[in-house]
């Protein structure tokens, strides 16, 4: 028991001195954002409003007011058929999430320009396991959001504001 506490305690010493340490959330350096042209029922935005939930970032409806917009060009996602056989039943589905944005200030300076992101899942389907295949689908969706959301935060943190 001894011998394992003591390779323990050696090994989270030597991994504190190589420089190792677990990310941690962007800071942001402004103190309010507005999120303009979502869809009412937009399930990135909603990620978006929990993330910066997590921050001491203000979120407000009016865009006049904050420091920093967030305006959404397009949000959408959608599956195509990629491989199917000769009597038409679908073998693979691409799932692919598409979100294009800009930052920009309430006076209407770029902060930055259109930044497009696109991403996409591949996923084989069975008839036999349609339900299974659904819920992997949504899982999916759910992954790429989150990981849109991750990309967005750090281009978040990155905005420096004009003097």
């Amino acid at each position: 028991m001894q011998r394992r506490l003591l390779l323990l305690g050696a090994a989270s010493v030597s991994l504190t001195g190589c420089g190792f340490e677990l990310r941690r959330e962007p800071e942001l350096l402004f103190r309010s954002i507005a999120m303009a042209g979502f869809k009412p029922s937009s399930p990135l935005a909603l990620a978006l409003r929990r993330q910066l939930a997590l921050t001491p970032v203000k979120l407000l409806d009016d865009a006049n007011r904050a420091d920093l917009v967030l305006e959404v060009l397009r949000d959408s996602s959608d599956k195509t058929v990629v491989v199917s056989t000769a009597a038409g039943q679908v073998r693979e589905w691409q799932l692919r999430l598409r979100f294009d944005y800009l930052l920009r200030t309430p006076t209407g300076e770029l902060l930055m320009p259109r930044t497009d992101l696109m991403m996409t899942r591949e996923m084989n389907y069975t008839e036999s396991m349609a339900l299974a295949k659904e819920q992997e689908e949504a899982l999916l969706f759910r992954a790429m959001q989150s990981e849109a959301v991750s990309q967005v935060m750090r281009r978040l943190a990155a905005v420096r504001l004009p003097s």
